[in-house]
């Protein structure tokens, strides 16, 4: 297997720490209780009076670690608690995704982007909030890291969670009312290029009535950043040999401002039932502008028709989400509980942008665009879950769930309404409806086996109406899936899981949408298609296999190595070819044929000075992944995965003082530089990335913290790119620019 490859050296650094490596491990409740049957009597009112001018009251309360969480799972699961998420003071969710083994994001270096599990991009990870996907035009980056109680990362689907996750999928849980009383506030200012970026946080958890509680999470966010703008293209004339260089610098600048809510209120119902009502509001808000020039050398004899030589543009954009969920548990018996869930939920955008393109000083080109979309909601979910006397957990389960989106588009060239340049056209209505059923059981055979087997099936139908047609596409998909893990030790400290599964990616609406869109900008060629929809696209299909061993060591720590292999059929890749009845490019979908991915996941966690002598207590996080993959019917070497890299790695150290109340911490981030070859015509590159974050927080008192971090300290150029080869010339490109450091501070107060 090409895997087998992969260097020794890097798998024995990864894997070949001391078996001994460990962490602090949290005190044991009944070391808790003990300890709190041994305190003294009261004593009299006087003393204790006194005390209290000398003490501050500390309050402790004990959560589930993240590897209790994970060592309690039968199928391969991480867990990001609290503790993990606040650590490193990131501004966004997809920065603290990032340093996880496997997970990649992309655009600039600290920037987050889109999020990546194991390098496949474009759907292939599965992401949800509280569960349930969200519309389009919201995306992780605008949920504050505040506002998540914890995020769980599943490497193989269930049936539970659904199998629209070849990757992998992330959960992340908003956050959630605990029995402790909290009013905590967060305010803090972040500086990237001299530019000052103002939050705030609120959050409180609370109880009300007979033992009903409920939690409130409020941010407020105000955004500025610029980035330089460089792009350069290298055209060659395969025929004469005659090369031109087309060269584009500028800068671009942009505002944002954002307003997050959401809570969890728990209404005791007797005995164990309960209803839980759970509200998310999203609201947001955007202004950019560029400014932009344009050479070409050498410079042509006589202007083409739309060339320029400057181009000034500035956008507008608005983004509005609320949702509403509810959930009724029953427990109708102690071993049986009932669960309905029921939302709605609807979005809204807008966006103008005008641009201005001028040649010699003279205006050439005035683009005028106008989008608005509006998406309603709906799901309705059912599960009964049953523990059996012989150690079996049942779980049944029904999902059903809505969509609709409506979306019009505007162009207007120099006064005059353009047709066929809007995504969907000048009028589009689209509908997908989703239907699931799933059955799962969960048991044990002796103190060493665990076993999960489940069924899913699933259910999609889309379809659209507009002004030149409509679609409709139709697909269904069932998905047997089983997960074992071998305990090799009685307390299950060290363990064997295994995983085989069947999962898919669907069609997105984008995708399956016919109308052809116009690429307006100039000269048109292979690097500047159209785009057009397939209505005919099917899902993809995987076979899965995973394979992974853990070993807890007995203070906290963890070693791990984790095999993955998927086999995919029906790969969905955007082809672009010369069309001969409209003599332009086209990219097009289509489903290219087979595609097989496999990678090696490693990971250690534990304390330095444990088991190295005269050390300082330096926590340590390591990982380092390896992936490889091939996709039939395009040529090698590189006919790789969409986006995926070769391997990614982390690192990060925290240390706490001990003579003052300071907590110091440091990680690096590294994704090394990628060529993928995208199709027969056209190979893209991106750069390497290394990211190196840090913190520093005091403690104040009990109740006041004030942390200090930088993302992205040692900043580097970032650059992506593509070299397309056609009969008549070969098109060389690149774009991107250098990449800054982002500093926060941020001050905590808890009441």
């Amino acid at each position: 297997m090409r895997l087998l490859r992969i260097p020794a050296a890097a798998a024995v650094v990864a894997c070949g720490l001391p078996a001994a490596f460990a962490q602090t491990a949290p005190t044991p409740p009944a070391a808790a209780a003990s300890a709190a049957a041994a305190r003294p009597p009261a004593r009299p009112a006087a003393a204790h009076a006194q005390a209290a001018e000398q003490l501050r009251r500390v309050e402790i309360s004990g959560t589930a670690s993240d590897d209790a969480i994970r060592r309690a799972s039968t199928a391969s699961k991480i867990v990001i608690t609290r503790e993990e998420i606040e650590k490193f003071g990131d501004s966004t969710v997809g920065e603290v995704l990032k340093r996880l083994p496997g997970v990649s994001t992309g655009g600039r270096p600290g920037r987050g982007g889109n999020v990546r599990m194991r390098g496949m991009g474009g759907g292939f990870t599965q992401i949800l909030v509280d569960g349930e996907r969200m519309p389009p035009g919201f995306s992780l980056d605008q949920l504050p890291p505040e506002q998540v109680e914890r995020i769980e990362v599943l490497r193989a689907p269930t049936a539970e969670y659904g199998t629209r996750a070849v990757a992998g999928t992330i959960n992340v849980v908003l956050r959630e009312p605990l029995k402790k009383k909290l009013n905590e506030f967060r305010a803090g200012v972040s500086m990237e290029r001299d530019k000052l970026s103002p939050n705030f946080n609120w959050s409180r958890n609370d109880s009300f009535g007979a033992g009903h509680t409920y939690t409130l999470s409020l941010n407020a966010s105000r955004g500025e950043r610029g980035d330089d703008v460089i792009s350069d293209t290298v055209r060659l004339n395969r025929a004469t040999g005659a090369e031109s260089l087309q060269v584009t610098r500028g800068h671009s600048e942009d505002t944002r401002q954002g307003l997050n809510l959401n809570g969890r209120v728990q209404i005791k119902l007797g005995g164990q039932d309960s209803l839980t009502l759970q509200p998310f509001v999203v609201t947001s808000k955007s202004q950019s502008r560029s400014d932009i020039t344009r050479t070409t050398t050498p410079a042509p004899a006589s202007p083409l028709s739309g060339d320029f030589d400057r181009a000034q543009s500035e956008a507008d954009n608005r983004f509005t989400m609320a949702r509403l969920n509810a959930q009724w548990m029953l427990r109708p018996h102690a071993d049986t509980r009932v669960e309905l869930r029921g939302g709605v939920g609807g979005a809204s955008g807008e966006s103008h942008s005008l641009r201005q393109e001028t040649l010699r000083g003279t205006p050439s080109r005035l683009q005028q665009d106008r989008t608005d979309s509006r998406d309603r909601s709906w799901n309705l979910v059912g599960k009964f879950s049953r523990t059996l006397e012989n150690e079996h957990s049942l779980v049944f389960g029904a999902e059903g769930e809505g969509s609709t989106r409506h979306a019009t588009r505007t162009t207007r060239v120099n006064g005059s309404l353009q047709q066929g340049l809007g995504d969907f056209g000048d009028d589009m209505d689209a509908s997908t409806t989703r239907l699931a059923a799933y059955a799962q059981d969960e048991w044990n055979v002796g103190k060493q086996w665990d076993f999960y087997a489940g069924l899913r099936w699933e259910g999609i139908k889309t379809e659209s109406r507009g002004t030149t047609g409509g679609v409709s596409n139709s697909s269904s998909v069932f998905s047997p899936l089983a997960h074992a893990r071998y305990k090799l030790d009685a307390g299950g400290r060290e363990a064997v899981r295994m995983s085989l599964t069947r999962s898919y990616r669907s069609p997105q609406l984008n995708d399956l949408i016919a109308l052809r869109t116009t690429n307006s900008n100039l000269p048109h060629d292979i690097t500047t298609p159209d785009r057009a929809g397939n209505p005919d696209l099917k899902p993809e299909l995987a076979s899965g296999l995973e394979i992974g061993y853990e070993k807890y060591l007995e203070k906290g720590g963890l070693l791990s190595a984790n095999f993955f292999a998927r086999s995919i059929s029906k790969l969905i890749r955007n082809v672009t070819e010369f069309e001969s009845q409209t003599q332009r490019w086209v990219a097009r979908p289509r489903n290219l044929g087979k595609a097989s991915t496999m990678g090696l996941e490693l990971e250690a966690k534990f304390r330095l000075d444990e088991y190295f002598e005269d050390t300082l207590p330096i926590n340590v996080r390591s990982n380092v992944s390896f992936f490889t993959s091939k996709v039939d019917g395009l040529p090698g070497p590189n006919n790789r995965i969409e986006g995926q890299p070769k391997a990614t790695a982390n690192l990060g150290l925290d240390y706490r003082l001990r003579s003052v109340p300071v907590s110091l911490g440091a990680s690096l981030n590294w994704t090394p530089s990628s060529t993928i070859q995208q199709s027969v015509l056209t190979e893209v590159t991106a750069n390497r990335k290394l990211v190196t974050d840090a913190f520093a927080t005091w403690n104040i008192t009990p109740e006041q913290s004030l942390r200090l971090s930088a993302s992205n300290l040692a900043p580097l150029d970032y650059y992506t790119g593509s070299i397309s080869t056609t009969d008549a010339q070969i098109i060389t490109s690149r774009s991107g620019g250098p990449s800054h450091t982002q500093w926060q501070l941020r001050w905590e107060m808890k009441i």
